[in-house]
């Protein structure tokens, strides 16, 4: 299944719950750009080995289409860790989420645990940002992306609040230097971040403020709790019309052959320099990807 392309749009993320047969089934016709097949928090303790059996059949049987698949195991110091892992490696799917890591070296370890799994080379692997330490260790959690297979943070508040007793009030007022933080470190080593959930499904106005203040702060897409979010989230998350017109007319006036090697040009007007080049290649591609998975 490993076959994700350098710019793959991640708008919506869902959580799947790893024993709900039914629901990872239908995930196969939903349009979230992301699945999350959950087998830590949407799975009760004693239910954990049948729903690790379930979620290792759905992934390997596959017919997800463009859909990115993820296995959200639980951490390696609970009893179901290493086998979640074992699991996830053999089902191949994109890539696995980790929970409660905390610092830079537990996402080396969790490199080497899938070396000795013999994972494939491109499984990529991402890991929650939900612990307190992990908000003041993002630094070095983002760095690590430079020797192992990390691709990704995913933002957890519910689980930030419950360890920090911070209120998750409207508008996440205590949560803003924690966000801006985590988008900071992802960009700063190339990483995907992802917005944590929105807990009340029905609130689609919530929601979609939520969302729109996510993009804002730079996320890539939001994590979901229900497939009724997925619309709201995609059309947040895509690239305007003019966002789309402007990249395409940056890409275009540095090939240019009068611009060929220049580092900074004008285009419409405003100073361009290369590394909003880079950032143009990367909307366009995302907006392509979009509408070819439409």
């Amino acid at each position: 299944m490993n076959t994700a392309g350098s710019f793959r749009p991640r708008r919506s993320c869902l959580y799947m719950p790893g024993a709900n047969a039914r629901a990872l089934e239908k995930a196969r016709s939903l349009p979230a750009d992301t699945l999350i097949v959950d087998l830590e928090d949407a799975v009760a303790p004693d239910a954990k080995e049948d729903a690790r059996s379930a979620a290792a059949n759905a992934v390997a049987q596959g017919g997800f289409g463009s859909r990115e698949v993820l296995i959200r195991i639980n951490s390696l110091d609970s009893p179901w860790g290493a086998d979640d892992l074992a699991m996830a490696v053999t089902a191949s799917p994109h890539g696995i989420l980790v929970p409660k890591v905390t610092c830079g070296e537990q996402v080396r370890e969790l490199d080497l645990a899938l070396d000795a799994a013999g994972a494939a080379a491109d499984l990529s692997l991402w890991v929650m940002i939900e612990m307190p330490q992990a908000i003041l260790n993002l630094g070095e959690i983002a760095a690590a992306a430079a020797c192992t297979r990390l691709r990704g943070l995913v933002l957890g508040l519910n689980d930030l609040a419950l360890e920090t007793g911070i209120a998750a009030t409207p508008g996440r007022a205590a949560f803003q230097v924690a966000l801006s933080m985590a988008v900071m470190a992802g960009r700063a080593h190339g990483l995907i971040v992802i917005d944590g959930v929105y807990n009340d499904f029905k609130d689609e106005a919530g929601f979609i403020s939520e969302c729109e203040q996510g993009r804002g702060l730079g996320f890539d897409g939001k994590s979901l709790i229900h497939p009724a979010q997925i619309d709201a989230a995609n059309r947040v998350f895509s690239p305007e019309q003019a966002e789309v017109k402007r990249a395409r007319a940056i890409i275009e006036a540095f090939a240019i052959p009068a611009n060929q090697g220049k580092g900074v040009i004008q285009v419409d007007g405003k100073m361009t320099e290369l590394l909003h080049l880079e950032q143009a290649k990367r909307l366009v591609a995302i907006s392509e990807a979009i509408a070819a998975g439409d």
